[in-house]
């Protein structure tokens, strides 16, 4: 019981500067290292997935990119539920199991790749399976909202997404070079397999069991630390059918319209890049270059979060829409054309930056938005009103964060897809790349219609 914070008033100043900021950074601060294993493990397939070949797996490119699109797939879906589960079960209960949880993709991995005759299906299961990293972040993220008071959420969610989104680069930069070597000795990352680089004629060893097993220790250590130094709040429990209100508010629904734009976006083109480079510039050593994109999105979503709080977050989020359409059509575009693999490259670091700061700003917007809307329901009728309309709007929000940080993840999925079903019909990822500047466009309407322009229904 020692766990469960009985009061939690973060709107009340003096509660705050006492006992609430120290509370809530000790939170976040366990919280950020087990979200980003979890976006490692969910991540994995970016990496394993173009190294299969060396390993003498025989798939098709459409069967890679759907090998790198599944986890997206099955982290969407569970993220719809797990939007729910902290109010159910508590923060840092859920937290510890949610993070031990990713043992099972992890160890399942790193036996299966042992072996190159382990069967497609089986593969398959096991990109399913590191979904359960993409679940992580809805109930991460409803969990840390709860904590920080109106003035410090676009902070608070801006770091715990920010530096948790570095797992994406992490594994990038963390897989390819703990496959090259036998980490954990002959009994536990296995015999390994001789390649031979035809471009440089040498041979080299590389473990690809590895991916998986390096992350084992550490998910062991961030549970346990979730365990023990995290906390409950017990004005945050609700049942799903009190946070199930949300299908009912229209801001709900649009807010996840642009979090697929900008965190779709993201993990998409995280989960997508290196197989991208490595289909568009087959001369480039992806293993050099993957990483930097999913680096930069990750860095700049904190920044998007403070400009936010700053500037804000409607204002941030169409200019970040506007910005990303431009990308594509003047730099990405016209890199793959002239097969310009330098301008290709800055251009979508370019990309993935515009995609962090956008991260930031749509998960500021949605806080104020729905304890503006609660408020205004509540004026007129006393304080106590006006507390009980704050708590339901940190219930709702949270709800909110979860809920669209589900449906978002799904561009995970359908952007390698489009990426690999573009290829495949049209030899080039040019339809795909045309479909999201439309729905970019779609997304800048959206922002400044109900939340950017003069006089806008919900300005925030």
């Amino acid at each position: 019981m020692g766990h469960v914070l009985s009061r939690w008033e973060p709107e009340d100043s003096g509660f705050w500067q006492k006992e609430g900021n120290g509370i809530a950074n000790r939170n976040l601060w366990i919280s950020i290292p087990c979200l980003m294993l979890a976006f490692s493990v969910w991540m994995l397939w970016s990496v394993v997935a173009a190294n299969l070949d060396k390993a003498g797996f025989k798939f098709t490119k459409d069967q890679l990119f759907f090998l790198t699109a599944l986890p997206a797939l099955s982290g969407a879906t569970l993220r719809i539920f797990y939007s729910f589960l902290v109010p159910v079960f508590g923060g840092r209960r859920f937290t510890a199991i949610s993070t031990a949880s990713l043992l099972i993709p992890a160890i399942g991995m790193g036996f299966a790749l042992q072996d190159p005759t382990t069967s497609y299906s089986t593969l398959l299961i096991l990109a399913l399976l590191c979904g359960l990293g993409g679940g992580n972040f809805s109930s991460s993220m409803a969990n840390i909202s709860f904590f920080f008071p109106k003035s410090r959420k676009g902070y608070a969610t801006g770091m715990n997404a920010g530096i948790g989104n570095l797992g994406v680069s992490v594994v990038q930069f963390v897989a390819p070079l703990v496959i090259s070597s036998a980490v954990f000795g002959a009994a536990i990352s296995g015999d390994g397999f001789l390649y031979h680089n035809v471009k440089t004629n040498t041979d080299k060893m590389f473990w690809l069991a590895n991916a998986g097993f390096i992350w084992v220790p550490f998910i062991v250590v961030a549970t346990i630390a979730a365990w023990f130094g995290m906390n409950d709040i017990a004005s945050a429990k609700a049942s799903f059918s009190d946070q199930a209100i949300i299908f009912k508010r229209k801001h709900n629904w649009l807010m996840c319209w642009l979090y697929i734009g900008t965190f779709g976006s993201f993990i998409g083109f995280s989960a997508a890049f290196a197989m991208l480079i490595k289909a568009q510039f087959p001369e480039v050593d992806v293993a050099k270059f993957a990483f930097l994109g999913p680096l930069a999105g990750a860095l700049a979503r904190p920044v998007g979060g403070i400009l936010s709080d700053k500037l804000g977050g409607a204002r941030l989020t169409f200019w970040v829409f506007a910005a990303m359409a431009a990308v594509i059509a003047f730099g990405i575009l016209p890199a793959l054309h002239a097969h310009q693999f330098s301008v290709f490259l800055f251009s979508f670091i370019g990309m993935f930056i515009l995609t962090g700061l956008g991260n930031g700003s749509t998960f500021c917007m949605i806080p104020i938005i729905f304890q503006t809307e609660r408020e205004r329901a509540s004026a007129g009728k006393g304080e106590a009103a006006i507390r009980q309309a704050r708590l339901d709007a940190a219930k709702e929000s949270a709800a909110v964060l979860g809920f669209s940080g589900a449906i978002g993840a799904y561009g995970g999925f359908f952007i390698p897809q489009g990426f690999g079903t573009s290829i495949k019909i049209t030899g080039a990822p040019d339809m795909a790349l045309y479909t999201f500047i439309a729905f970019y466009i779609s997304c800048m309407v959206i922002t400044w219609w109900f939340y950017s322009r003069k006089n806008a229904e919900m300005p925030c």
